[in-house]
C-alpha cells in the first residue's frame, strides 16, 4: 500500500500545511448524495504532495447560531476564510440539489484573483448561468462533474511532482 502524500487539514486545527501547494474545499455541505465529495476528491488527491484544507467538522452543532457573538460559529467562519486566502486553490462545487449562498459568496471573493479557483457547476444549478458568465469574464476554469476535479487540481501544480 502507498503512503498518503497529501495532508488533509480538518476546521478549526490550527496545523501547519505541509504539502507543495494547497487546496481549500468550498461548496456544498448538505448531506445531498450517497457519498461526501470532499471525501472522495481527497482520497483521489492521496498520491499528490498537497495539504486539503476540509471545513468539515465532526462536532458541528446544528443549534449553533449563525451570529458574530456565538464563539464557535464565528470560529469556524473566521477558520474558512483565513484557510481560503492562504489556499493556492480553491475548489467550489455548486451542487443542483442545494442553493449554496455562502458558496457563492465564497466564489465571489475569489473569482477575480487569477487561477485561484476551480468550479464544479452543473447543469441543474439553480444559478448556473451566472456562475458561468463570472467563469467566462474571469478565466475561472469550470467544469461540469467531481469527475474532472482531480486532473483539473493537478494541472495547477508543479510540474517536476
Amino acid at each position: 500500500m502507498t503512503q498518503a502524500k497529501s495532508h488533509v487539514i480538518y476546521a478549526p486545527s490550527k496545523e501547519a500545511p505541509c504539502g507543495v501547494k494547497s487546496v481549500f474545499l468550498a461548496g456544498t455541505t448538505n448531506k445531498v448524495d450517497s457519498h461526501d465529495w470532499r471525501e472522495v476528491l481527497s482520497t483521489a488527491l492521496s498520491d499528490v504532495p498537497v495539504t486539503i484544507y476540509n471545513p468539515y467538522r465532526a462536532d458541528w452543532d446544528s443549534s449553533w447560531r449563525e451570529d458574530i457573538e456565538f464563539a464557535p460559529y464565528r470560529e469556524q467562519v473566521e477558520w474558512e476564510l483565513k484557510k481560503q486566502d492562504k489556499a493556492d486553490i480553491v475548489v467550489i462545487y455548486f451542487h443542483p440539489a442545494t442553493q449554496a449562498p455562502v458558496s457563492l459568496l465564497e466564489f465571489g471573493l475569489c473569482a477575480r484573483v487569477p487561477g485561484k479557483a476551480i468550479v464544479v457547476c452543473p447543469e441543474g444549478y439553480w444559478k448556473r448561468g451566472n456562475v458561468q458568465i463570472v467563469c467566462d469574464i474571469y478565466g475561472v476554469e469550470m467544469v461540469d462533474s467531481t469527475d474532472g476535479l482531480r486532473e483539473a487540481v493537478v494541472r495547477r501544480l508543479p510540474v517536476s511532482l
